[in-house]
C-alpha cells in the first residue's frame, strides 16, 4: 500500500474482514491486523444468518456455495409443557427464514477476498491510522486499554456446539426445545443430512456432558430431541463455552493522539445464542459504520467525532433491543416454579396464533423490518 491506512481494523474475524472488504470497496485505505494461524482444533460452529447479512455478503461476492449454505424453510419451537410455535418461510411470503451457514467455509471465502483486494494490506501487528475499528470479539485486549467498560451478565450456562446426523431428513427445519432446567437444545440443517447443535446447558452439567463417550452423548441427543428425529450420531469433536451477555458502555472515543477508535462486533456486545442473532448484530454493525463512512461530508475525515457518533447511535439501539429480547426469553424458562411453566406455554400457543404479532416477530429476525 503505497499510501498510509486511513483505517486500522484490529480483528481479521469474520466481522473484521467484512468491514475491511465494505470500506475497501469505497476506495478506503485499510490495515487490517490478523496475527499469525496457529494449529486449531476442528471448527465446529455454525451461524444463522438472516436476509439482510445474506445481501451483504453476496453484495462482497463472499455467499458460500450451497453445500455450505443451508436454506431455513421452517422454524419449530417447543416449549416444556405442550408449548409450540410455527415459522413457516411461504406464510411469510419469502424463500428462506435464514440461512445455516458453515464457519470455516465463510471466513475462508472472505480470507480469500481480503487477499485479492489492493486496498486492503494485512499486518500483524496494528499501524498508525485516523480511525482504529476494534473486532476482537469478546475477549478484546485492545477494549480494555481502551478503559472501556463490558458490563457482563454471565449466565449460569454453558453453550456446547458438534455436528451430528439424524436418522430421519430434517426438510429444511430448524427445531429448538425449551425445557424446565432452562436448557436451550437447537438443531440447525445443514447439508449431506448434517444438523449443527447448539446445546445451552447448566453450567456444572456441560463438562458431564463433554465427557461422554460418543454413544452415551448420542443417547442424551435422543432423549433432549424427544425423538422428533430419530437417532442422533455425533460426527464431530464438541466445543463448548460461557454464555453471557454483554455491551461496552462507549462504542467511540478519540487517543491522546488525535486519532479515533470504534468498537463493532462482538468487542461491542454479545448475545444469548438462543435467538441466533449474534453475526447478523456484527455484520450490521460493519454495514452501518462502512455506510456511515461512505456517506460523510467531504470535509470530514473518517475519524471525525460527529460521524462516529452518528454509528454509535444507529447500532446501540437495535442491539439493546435483541439483548434484552434474547435475555428475557432465556430467563423466562429459567424459572419453573408453579404457575410459570404454565403460564409461558399458554403465551406460547397464543403466540403461535397470533398472525400479526408473529409475523412481525418474523420480519424483526429475518432482518426484514
Amino acid at each position: 500500500m503505497a499510501l498510509p491506512p486511513e483505517v486500522c481494523i484490529r480483528g481479521a474475524g469474520i466481522v473484521g474482514r467484512v468491514l475491511a472488504l465494505l470500506l475497501a470497496r469505497e476506495r478506503v485505505r485499510v490495515a487490517l491486523v490478523a496475527p499469525a494461524a496457529t494449529p486449531a482444533r476442528q471448527d465446529v460452529r455454525a451461524y444463522a444468518l438472516n436476509a439482510s447479512s445474506r445481501a451483504l455478503l453476496e453484495s462482497l461476492r463472499a455467499w458460500p456455495d450451497a453445500p455450505h449454505a443451508t436454506t431455513v424453510r421452517e422454524m419449530l419451537v417447543y416449549g416444556d409443557e405442550g408449548g409450540r410455535v410455527q415459522f413457516h418461510a411461504a406464510r411469510q411470503k419469502v424463500d428462506a427464514l435464514a440461512w445455516i451457514v458453515d464457519v470455516p467455509a465463510l471466513e475462508q471465502i472472505l480470507a480469500d477476498a481480503v487477499r485479492f483486494q489492493s486496498r486492503i494490506e494485512v499486518v500483524s501487528a496494528p499501524v498508525p491510522a485516523p480511525l482504529t475499528v476494534v473486532c476482537e470479539g469478546r475477549t478484546s485486549a485492545t477494549r480494555e486499554q481502551l478503559g472501556v467498560r463490558y458490563d457482563v451478565t454471565r449466565y449460569p450456562q454453558h453453550a456446547i456446539a458438534a455436528r451430528v446426523v439424524a436418522d430421519e431428513p430434517h426438510d429444511g427445519a430448524a427445531r429448538q426445545w425449551f425445557n424446565d432446567r432452562g436448557e436451550v437444545f437447537a438443531l440447525l440443517p445443514m447439508a449431506d443430512k448434517q444438523l449443527a447443535l447448539v446445546w445451552s446447558v447448566d453450567q456444572l452439567r456441560a463438562p458431564e456432558l463433554l465427557a461422554l463417550s460418543a454413544d452415551e452423548f448420542n443417547a442424551a441427543l435422543h432423549e433432549a430431541s424427544h425423538g422428533a428425529l430419530g437417532g442422533l450420531r455425533l460426527v464431530s469433536e464438541r466445543a463448548a463455552w460461557p454464555l453471557a451477555r454483554a455491551i461496552a458502555d462507549r462504542w467511540t472515543g478519540r487517543l491522546a493522539d488525535g486519532t479515533a477508535w470504534a468498537l463493532a462486533g462482538d468487542a461491542a456486545h454479545t448475545v444469548h445464542p438462543l435467538a441466533g442473532q449474534g453475526l447478523n448484530l456484527g455484520l450490521a454493525d460493519a454495514a452501518a459504520l462502512a455506510d456511515i463512512i461512505k456517506d460523510r461530508e467531504y470535509w470530514r475525515s473518517v475519524g471525525d467525532a460527529r460521524l462516529l457518533r452518528r454509528y454509535e447511535r444507529a447500532r446501540r439501539a437495535d442491539v439493546l433491543s435483541m439483548s434484552l429480547a434474547t435475555d428475557g426469553l432465556q430467563q423466562l424458562f429459567a424459572h419453573s416454579a408453579d404457575p410459570l411453566p404454565a403460564l409461558r406455554n399458554w403465551g406460547m400457543r397464543g403466540f403461535d396464533r397470533s398472525r400479526l404479532i408473529k409475523n412481525w416477530v418474523a420480519k424483526q429476525a429475518m432482518g426484514l423490518s
